[in-house]
């Protein structure tokens, strides 16, 4: 397999894909959704609310803060999970100006 070759693209570009790839599993919508539910939880209480095995949600919640949109802090033996704000409205803007794109009406396409 080659390499990304993410340098060949902007910043913006870059980011738009990293940010997407946070929706690129169910098993990261459902967590993100949770979170936004209840604020803050344990990797345990995301096992019982999903139904996925700890592994699994664990390998998940490893992405989702690889990619900033979620922080953990260690309690015990366990972390804490709860959605990065900033991350999160810095991502929302940046989608939505991508998204919020329209085609200019044409007489014909293509």
């Amino acid at each position: 397999m080659g390499l990304a070759k993410t340098e060949i693209f902007t910043d913006e570009q870059n980011q738009i894909s990293v940010f997407a790839k946070a929706f690129g599993h169910p098993a990261r919508v459902a967590i993100l959704q949770h979170l936004f539910k209840i604020d803050t939880c344990f990797c345990g209480d995301l096992v019982k609310e999903i139904g996925l095995a700890q592994p699994t949600i664990s390998q998940h919640l490893k992405e989702l803060k690889y990619l900033g949109l979620i922080k953990g802090t260690v309690e015990g033996t366990s972390v804490c999970y709860c959605i990065d704000m900033a991350n999160w409205k810095e991502m929302k803007d940046i989608m939505t100006e991508f998204l919020g794109q329209d085609l200019l009406p044409k007489d014909e396409c293509c």
